[in-house]
């Protein structure tokens, strides 16, 4: 009888084993392994990429627009096409053509101003009414939350909304997927939220001005903000009815200087330098929704994200450790915006001003990769436990996701020519799921809206 192999971490040589270490490692080896990551990330992310280096979005088969974008026949639509031949004729020849999102968007306006009243061609959005912002946050890495905010910006898209995307993540991974280019910092978000702190600077020095009493300081960085716009940040992307903002690794320095920024003049609402911008600067009237990416960390940057948000989206796995990290994410919100009311209420009441109050129109953790087969149990406990904090559906896990990865892409951009279609259809059913459960929210939160305003 043969005695059983021994684990692989028995009677290691302490020698050999220092044979196989390199010299000791110094800091400039960081340097290398960043310029070659940096490299390796560009060349695989033009993997998505055209041959001239230009990211395209794909045109959209017949099929695809009468299965999943414009709720009408693929007869019917031949036959408005012939009919109307002002209207976008996309390619090909024969039944199936090919067309691009805007002439799809064209075909919505048509058919929204010509077809059935009872069907909906343009998604709801009431007039009047700002534009909705949405998070999506987590401070556990891993969870989701960049692929869940692609794709419901994608979705949006698909459905006819006007979309903004505002990375807030120094790893700009979802400036990646939306083909984005950001040189330094001064094209993120970081110069309006400098902008948002200068103008509380100028504010305050007026105060002072008129009292006798000496000026804070602008320096050249505040003076610079202050003349920068949103429309110098935002760009346009591949997909023509998605903008964006972006991010890059300097973007990480807004967390050391926005402290800074707050210790030089306490009255600052730091976490209201978002919602500032996109109030006063008319994009909550330009834009549908906005969406927000966040950092895995609970750092200003998402503060602020938090504050500016109607809708809170907190994507987590299936798991004990995912769960429980969760909770303490709710639990570091809690005391982060309770201690935030309870600071700046006495000095509101102080002053006879009314208190400040944080609000959500509605708070949804959302199961990601979830895995029927092995994860039930557990996905039942954590529903248990989040109850109305819980969205209904669970994400499934899917093949197609990390096929259309490979490419950098969503998986709204990979062509189901690619796949097998059964494969393309449930993959794509996975995120359709997710987005009808948002829009729902989206709408909801909408209605009710207006239904305070006509109620005042």
């Amino acid at each position: 009888m043969t005695s059983p192999t021994l684990p692989p971490y028995f009677n290691l040589d302490p020698e050999q084993a220092a044979a196989k270490l390199p010299d000791p490692i110094q800091t400039t080896r960081f340097a290398k392994a960043a310029a070659m990551c940096s490299k390796g990330r560009e060349d695989l992310a033009r993997r998505g990429y055209a041959p001239d280096g230009e990211k395209r979005l794909r045109k959209f088969s017949t099929w695809e627009i009468t299965r999943y974008l414009i709720p009408v026949a693929p007869q019917h639509l031949r036959r408005v096409l012939k009919n109307h031949p002002d209207l976008p004729q996309g390619e090909g020849e024969g039944g199936s053509k090919w067309f691009t999102l805007e002439e799809v968007l064209a075909l919505r306006q048509h058919f929204a101003s010509e077809g059935i009243s009872t069907k909906e061609y343009l998604p709801y959005r009431p007039k009047g009414v700002p534009a909705k912002v949405t998070a999506v946050a987590n401070f556990k890495g891993g969870v989701g939350k960049t692929s869940t905010a692609a794709h419901l910006a994608m979705s949006a898209a698909l459905d006819g909304y006007k979309v903004l995307v505002i990375d807030l993540d120094s790893q700009g991974s979802m400036t990646s997927i939306l083909g984005g280019t950001v040189e330094d910092e001064w094209s993120t978000i970081f110069p309006l939220i400098a902008k948002d702190y200068a103008k509380s600077v100028v504010a305050e020095n007026a105060v002072r001005a008129a009292a006798g009493e000496p000026e804070l300081p602008l320096d050249e960085t505040l003076n610079e903000a202050l003349r920068v716009s949103s429309r110098n940040v935002i760009q346009k992307t591949h997909w023509s009815n998605i903008d964006l903002i972006g991010a890059q690794l300097n973007l990480y320095w807004a967390e050391f200087q926005i402290p800074v920024w707050r210790m030089g003049l306490r009255s600052w609402p730091l976490w209201d330098a978002l919602s500032n911008f996109l109030e006063q600067e008319g994009i909550l009237d330009d834009y549908d929704i906005v969406f927000l990416d966040t950092p895995p960390a609970l750092g200003y940057l998402t503060i602020n994200a938090l504050a500016a948000a109607d809708i809170l989206l907190v994507p987590l796995g299936a798991s004990f450790l995912e769960f429980d990290s969760t909770g303490r994410f709710f639990d570091m919100l809690y005391s982060t915006f309770a201690s935030i009311e309870e600071g700046e209420n006495m000095a509101q009441r102080a002053a006879g001003l009314p208190e400040i109050k944080f609000e959500w129109d509605v708070v949804r953790a959302l199961i990601t990769r979830f895995d029927a087969s092995q994860q039930t149990d557990m996905a039942n406990v954590i529903q248990a436990y989040f109850g109305d904090f819980m969205n209904a559906y669970r994400q499934d896990v899917t093949a197609l996701v990390g096929q259309a990865g490979e490419q950098v892409n969503g998986i709204y951009e990979a062509d189901y020519r690619d796949f097998n279609r059964d494969t393309y259809v449930r993959g794509r059913e996975t995120f359709d799921r997710t987005y009808a459960e948002f829009k729902e929210l989206l709408i909801g939160s909408w209605w009710r809206d207006t239904q305070m305003e006509e109620a005042e």
